[in-house]
């Protein structure tokens, strides 16, 4: 049985991080996934969003250095009402994020006014065990 960061680990490696890919993470939880992002990126960023305050603040907690540092930002929003302003993102991902499993197409609409020429949208859903 994996655990949940052997399990985050084998999503984080699927999504073949360049160092200077704009990540956007959504629905992010405690961070552990944005962890492994941010020690991929080297002039990247990642982005990451989640609707819950205490998940954020968990989050913002875990990766403080990087958050200090610019590499990383974690913001209280939804899929549905996230306003980035004029960030455009290549790589969008989600990991058991209901929307990318239930209404696929719905979670892209949502997701393209954010997206860079050529950007890459990921979500993987699995159960948890």
């Amino acid at each position: 049985m994996w655990t949940m960061s052997e399990r985050l680990r084998g999503v984080v490696d699927q999504l073949a991080i360049r160092p200077c890919d704009r990540v956007l993470e959504i629905g992010c939880g405690q961070g552990v996934a944005a962890t492994m992002v941010c020690q991929l990126l080297s002039t990247g960023t990642l982005t990451a969003i989640d609707r819950s305050t205490k998940m954020i603040e968990a989050a913002t907690r875990r990766n403080a250095a990087y958050v200090a540092s610019g590499k990383a930002e974690f913001l209280i929003a939804s899929l549905e009402d996230m306003n980035l302003g004029d960030r455009r993102f290549d790589l969008v991902f989600a990991v058991r994020v209901g929307l990318f499993h239930r209404d696929p197409q719905r979670a892209h609409e949502l997701v393209r006014p954010w997206l860079a020429p050529g950007a890459r949208v990921r979500s993987f859903f699995d159960v948890p065990v």
